[in-house]
């Protein structure tokens, strides 16, 4: 897959066009095209058949690296100055013509008007009209170009000329400040996603070389100074700092770092020296794969910009359909109606019909909400999975290490019979000893560390979900749960105690138990909270916990269904009977998981959202979502950036049609003139994109 700046793409029916093309073109596995920021994501065997695709489609457009040239810059800047002279020129020439109207009127057949004015048209329309000619030729007949084409010809030879002129210009104009403003978004963009630094101070032979990130190998070493951002994944040979994580996280508020803790490419460095070794190439950064799935997201539509794509395409036919209706049937059935009145009222109709305000502001919207959740530490795939949060009301959550922080802390040791509780720990830790669980690791730390005789364990045997047979000194342990006492057939006095105990027996005999607890995250009863109050109506949990733990926090955090004593394989059997059970109206189903030993049902949901995924390879592959931390509460900002994002689309859809629509009955009944169809036409389209970037600002 490779990625590649299309140069001069200022226009998003072209870039649908564009796209198009490339998906039908031989050799060509995929090709998703981005408006919102000019680029082009493909998969393709030869670079040349895309050129000469896209130069059929749109010559103007070319193929740039990733990252754009000085020199591609520069031509932006001079098409960028000739499109201002191209405005002065031709306005001057139109206010000289309307200024002299009368005078150069009066001249051998309007000679006089039509030198002032034809220049000021051409000048102004020419790429229009090239453009419309070029498609014509191609048979890509109904676009915006063939609208204004059709228009102002026609004004000419009704007679109309200021205003073909005027319209021409205006158009132009309209299309300039549009520019602008995509330019502006795209600006916005991409400086959500100039976190890439592209040089790092390299230690080598006692000096420090600043070198290009993309030749730094893992095992380098790497200085870091104060106020610095960190190039590329590592780990901290030494030195402490503060950093600011609020790039990956959203999080502003420091963390404290000292040596043997990871630390990742886009962090800032506040307070510190630090000497980085280096554990992932630039490529395979953390920083590196979230930016490049943000700027790739837009290759996966919402479904209301594959129905705008689609709509756009039948709805400039049918325009030009009743434009040919209004000039052609009033004057045949209505007694005294004149042609060049209802053909000049056909004019101002398809004037006010170009779709430029939806086929820009809705792709930009779409990329600017998946640009703001990555600001806020929120990874979305895709500007489909914006419209699936935005619609989700039922949603599932794991336990452990989602509402909880999985970290487990031993609260209590019982001794059984003729026991004490120094002995119940040992013995809990040589059973323990080459287990993994997070379990294991807080009974290894409520010991003071772990195992070290790990010679002297035989025959360790592990029940999933249960526990753990160990051999040990040639005695034989058994560490685990309720029904892995039952299983073992050890006899024990307590089978129904309350939160995860781990039950420990030695050659047979019950020793005690541990009682051990998860902490609650603290904003986890604040996050179920938002997610109600933004209309989820369903929240279930699913943990491995006994049944009586699982409904008292299920009680307490006030979820509607519970499911308990699951086992990891369980998780996707449950979860497709919830979605088996149905969501209310219908509507798509999220999980929430640690995006680990998640996956299956991550993949499985409507919506995979994997919290604390930052620099976890396996969340940011299997999720659809992914919140770059520890922090439940941007679950519920997910779901409000969704459906912020689908209500600013909706509001241009709507905004975009009722203008249209109010002022093509105006146009029809005679009470709009051309100068107002263009104004409103250009004025709608600015409005929806400003409208869009405010998804960007939020």
């Amino acid at each position: 897959m490779q990625k590649f700046t299309l140069q001069n793409l200022d226009c998003a029916d072209c870039a649908l066009k564009i796209e198009e093309k490339l998906q039908k073109t031989d050799g060509v596995n995929f090709a998703a095209v981005n408006f919102a920021n000019a680029t082009l994501v493909i998969d393709a065997q030869d670079m040349a058949s895309v050129q000469k695709a896209i130069h059929s489609v749109e010559p103007e457009v070319k193929i740039q690296p990733a990252n754009m040239s000085g020199e591609a810059q520069q031509v932006t800047r001079r098409r960028e100055r000739w499109m201002v002279v191209r405005i002065a020129l031709s306005v001057s020439l139109f206010l000289i013509g309307l200024y002299f109207q009368e005078f150069l009127q009066a001249t051998p057949y309007h000679l006089g008007e039509y030198a002032v004015m034809l220049p000021a048209y051409l000048l102004s329309g020419y790429p229009v009209l090239l453009a419309a000619a070029r498609n014509i030729r191609r048979g890509q007949i109904f676009d915006e170009n063939f609208l204004m084409t059709v228009a102002t010809i026609g004004a000419w030879l009704i007679n109309e000329i200021p205003e073909a002129v005027g319209v021409m210009i205006f158009y132009m104009i309209g299309e300039y400040l549009q520019d602008l403003s995509v330019r502006r978004s795209r600006r916005s963009i991409q400086g959500l996603l100039a976190v890439r630094p592209d040089s790092a101070n390299l230690a080598n032979a006692g000096e420090i070389v600043t070198v290009p990130v993309e030749t730094v190998r893992p095992g380098q070493k790497i200085i870091v100074r104060p106020g610095e951002r960190v190039p590329l994944d590592g780990r901290i040979h030494s030195g402490a700092s503060q950093v600011d994580t609020s790039a990956l996280t959203g999080e502003f508020v420091p963390r404290r770092i000292q040596a043997g803790d990871e630390i990742l490419a886009g962090m800032i460095n506040q307070t510190e020296l630090l000497t980085v070794e280096v554990t992932r190439s630039a490529q395979e950064s953390s920083i590196s794969r979230i930016l490049d799935l943000v700027e790739h997201a837009s290759s996966r539509k919402a479904p209301t910009e594959r129905f705008i794509s689609k709509f756009s395409r039948y709805y400039t036919p049918v325009v030009v359909g009743i434009a040919a209706v209004i000039a052609l049937v009033p004057p045949l059935v209505i007694p005294g109606a004149q042609f060049s009145e209802w053909i000049y009222r056909a004019l101002v109709v398809l004037v006010i019909s170009c779709p430029c305000a939806l086929v820009v502001s809705i792709p930009l919207g779409y990329f600017g909400g998946v640009g703001a959740a990555s600001r806020q530490g929120i990874l979305v795939k895709g500007s489909n999975y914006l419209d699936v949060l935005a619609q989700m009301k039922t949603v599932v959550f794991d336990k452990t290490g989602t509402l909880t922080k999985g970290v487990f802390k031993v609260k209590e040791i019982q001794p059984g019979p003729n026991r004490e509780a120094a002995e119940v720990m040992q013995i809990a830790l040589e059973a323990e000893a080459h287990s993994n669980h997070p379990i294991a690791q807080s009974i290894q730390e409520a010991a003071g560390g772990s195992f070290n005789n790990l010679l002297q364990v035989g025959n360790y045997e592990e029940t999933p979900g249960q526990g753990v047979r160990a051999e040990v000194n040639g005695r034989t342990l058994l560490a685990g749960n309720d029904a892995f006492m039952h299983t073992k057939g050890i006899a024990h006095p307590l089978c129904d105690l309350p939160g995860t105990v781990v039950h420990l027996a030695e050659n047979g005999n019950y020793v005690g138990y541990l009682a051990i607890d998860d902490e609650v995250r603290p904003d986890t009863p604040q996050a179920l909270q938002e997610l109600r109050s933004l209309g989820i109506q369903h929240l279930v949990m699913l943990t491995g916990d006994r049944a009586n733990k699982a409904d008292s926090l299920a009680k307490e955090l006030n979820f509607d269904e519970y499911y308990a004593q699951l086992l990891p394989e369980d998780k996707v059997a449950v979860f497709e009977q919830i979605a088996a059970a149905g969501s209310p109206h219908g509507s798509p189903i999220g999980f929430v998981g640690d995006g680990i030993n998640d996956a299956p049902v991550l993949a499985r949901a409507d919506v995979g959202i994997a919290m604390g995924g930052m620099g976890s390879e396996a969340a940011i592959e299997s999720a659809d979502v992914v919140i770059m931390g520890d922090h439940p509460i941007k679950v519920a900002e997910a779901v409000r950036l969704g459906r912020r994002t689908r209500q600013i689309v909706w509001q241009n859809i709507v905004l975009a049609l009722g203008i249209k629509s109010i002022f093509i009955l105006l146009g029809i009944t005679g009470q709009a003139s051309m100068w107002a169809a263009v104004f409103a036409d250009m004025g709608v389209a600015l409005l929806a994109i400003f409208n869009a970037l405010r998804i960007i600002r939020s």
